[in-house]
């Protein structure tokens, strides 16, 4: 079945737990982390590159059949129910963790396709805003999620709300502002600004049938100004009821999903 790990203090228990916590670290080995048997299994079919996985003692009797079919360079080892919960970071552990390479997706430079639709994050800083952005992105089949500025795309919060869609649609980090705007504008890529003003454009009367990149901005304080400057037309989502705005995944799902329906 693999190596068995009884101690805390093994050293590869030390790096999960590092590479849990730390975004140093993760970038310091170009490592990070998986919780959870779907999402570590659908990494796997996704050829994520997936380095190892650790089991508890428990889900390696569960997930027997699984584990027999794993890849014969991905290492398993088994850890006690206890060392399960020293490095889980959920409150009721699946006992199935791993530990994958990062992607090489750090410029947009001739990734961008004309026609194309993409979700900017520019700024925002929620991990759950993010990872549910990313899923919501996968689910309607947007062209990629650009990370400007904004959290990091492998903390483990991120990462678990996407609940594997990170594995199936295009994820472009630590984006340079200036690379994004000038490859957008070489590729014809048209430019959105989503703010919270009645002036703007309501995203429902938008044309996006050429494609574009729509920019999402900060949880508190939206897009900077000369974001907002720089990107073609400013859109909003016009609203109808009392409430004045929207938690930011609630409103890019919306944008994409005009951005989406504009085929």
């Amino acid at each position: 079945m693999g190596e068995v790990i009884k101690s805390k203090d093994n050293p590869k228990i030390k790096l999960f737990k590092k590479l849990m916590t730390s975004k140093k670290e993760r970038y310091r080995y170009k490592l990070f982390v998986l919780e959870g048997s779907r999402l570590v299994f659908d990494a796997v079919k996704s050829g994520a590159g997936i380095r190892q996985i650790y089991f508890t003692q428990s889900a390696a009797e569960k997930h027997g059949n699984e584990i027999e079919k794993l890849p014969e360079d991905i290492k398993v080892s088994i850890i006690s129910d206890e060392i399960g919960n020293y490095i889980s970071a959920t409150e009721h552990t699946q006992g199935v963790f791993a530990q994958c390479s990062f992607s090489d997706n750090t410029s947009v430079s001739g990734k961008i396709k004309s026609g194309g639709k993409y979700a900017v994050l520019y700024k925002l800083q929620d991990p759950g805003n993010a990872g549910m952005i990313i899923r919501t992105a996968d689910a309607l089949g947007l062209d990629g999620v650009i990370f400007c500025e904004s959290c990091d795309v492998y903390n483990p919060k991120v990462v678990r709300a996407t609940m594997g869609s990170m594995f199936r649609v295009p994820v472009y980090r630590d984006i340079n502002e200036d690379e994004l705007f000038s490859t957008l504008s070489d590729t014809g890529v048209e430019t959105f600004a989503a703010v919270v003003d009645s002036d703007a454009k309501d995203v429902k009367k938008t044309d996006f049938s050429r494609g574009g990149a729509v920019f999402i901005g900060n949880e508190g304080n939206g897009l900077d100004g000369d974001i907002t400057a720089k990107c073609g037309e400013r859109i909003t989502i016009k609203m109808s009821g009392n409430t004045e705005s929207l938690n930011a995944a609630m409103a890019a799902g919306i944008i994409m999903w005009e951005l989406m329906r504009c085929e």
